[in-house]
This record gives C-alpha cells, sequence and structure tokens, in this order.
C-alpha cells in the first residue's frame, strides 16, 4: 500500500501540483492502479500453441544516398557539410 506521503513525495518529484485535499483520492487511486498490477502479476504465462515465429521485416536494400550539397540546398543554416542546429545547452 502506498500512503498519503509516498503520494506527496511522488508528486513532488514529478513537479505534479496536488493539493492536500486531493491527496486522499489520489492515494486511494494510486493504490487500485497497483492492485491491478498484483492481478496481472498472477497471471499464468503460456506457451504458444502450435505457431511458429516468423520475422516479418523486409531484408535491407542497400541504395546510394543523395550527394550532401543536394540533401543542403534548401538549408540557411550549414556548416562543414552539415545542418547547423541551434545550440541546445
Amino acid at each position: 500500500m502506498v500512503s498519503e506521503k509516498d503520494v506527496a513525495h511522488i508528486a513532488e518529484l514529478a513537479d505534479i501540483g496536488i493539493e492536500k485535499e486531493e491527496l486522499a483520492e489520489f492515494t486511494g487511486r494510486f493504490n487500485e492502479i497497483l492492485d491491478y498490477f498484483d492481478i496481472l502479476d498472477q497471471v499464468e504465462q503460456g506457451t504458444r500453441g502450435g505457431t511458429d515465429l516468423v520475422n516479418i521485416f523486409r531484408d535491407d536494400i542497400v541504395e546510394d544516398s543523395l550527394p550532401g550539397d543536394e540533401v543542403l540546398a534548401n538549408t540557411l543554416e550549414k556548416e562543414d557539410g552539415f545542418f547547423r542546429a541551434p545550440r541546445v545547452m
């Protein structure tokens, strides 16, 4: 069982604002979800009956790629033969 203190801590870690009035409801729902997982854990795993596994993926076909200048033709931002993207950090 998960306590209200646990739910408040998880909400804080996930940066989810839960009001004190909502805490009991969220705790109940959280525990219901965990009960469903307990039910799923009790289901026996069976073997596949009579069907062989088949590879559904196609074989790779090696093809020449586009020339670099053609690839970069529609971009305004390029550098040393690559796309230039904004700095993230």
